[in-house]
């Protein structure tokens, strides 16, 4: 699918291909691209070990950067930390963590994403019907949010 990635400080957007994918757990953006397109990219404190599908350690090693941007389709929005890897030829991949807060409805025929059960902190539109002004929420409280929401194996 889709998606408008905005970088932070200077607000431009960027159309990238996002690809589902309920086999991983996290959110991922190539290292080329992010670099290629500007990116600010920034350094973990702590790098995440990589694990295979079969349990082994991933040979291209620990991530060690990750990317924090904005996210936009269609009504929804959110801001994101993606963590930074080589992906070969995708460019996004949104994980299990993101599959499993926002439940989208996908039609796998029509090749349609709707995002109609998103959480009420997601979804300018949305909130903007209900008559309530949008306001951002502090990591800490969308931290807490999530947790809620998201079973407790797939935080790290």
């Amino acid at each position: 699918m889709k998606v408008e990635l905005e970088k932070l400080e200077n607000h431009k957007r960027i159309v990238v291909k996002a690809l589902l994918d309920s086999g991983v757990t996290g959110l991922f953006m190539d290292t080329a691209f992010a670099k290629e397109k500007g990116f600010k990219i920034e350094k973990l404190k702590n790098p995440l070990l990589v694990r295979n599908m079969d349990g082994t350690t991933n040979v291209r090693g620990a991530i060690m950067h990750q990317v924090e941007c904005n996210m936009f389709f269609k009504e929804h929005v959110e801001r994101v930390r993606i963590d930074v890897c080589n992906l070969g030829k995708m460019e996004v991949i949104l994980g299990m963590l993101w599959l499993a807060t926002h439940n989208p409805e996908i039609d796998w025929e029509k090749g349609e994403v709707k995002m109609t059960q998103c959480p009420p902190i997601y979804g300018k539109k949305k909130q903007e019907e209900k008559g309530k002004e949008v306001k951002k929420t502090e990591k800490d409280e969308d931290k807490e949010v999530l947790k809620k929401l998201v079973p407790k194996r797939f935080w790290r």
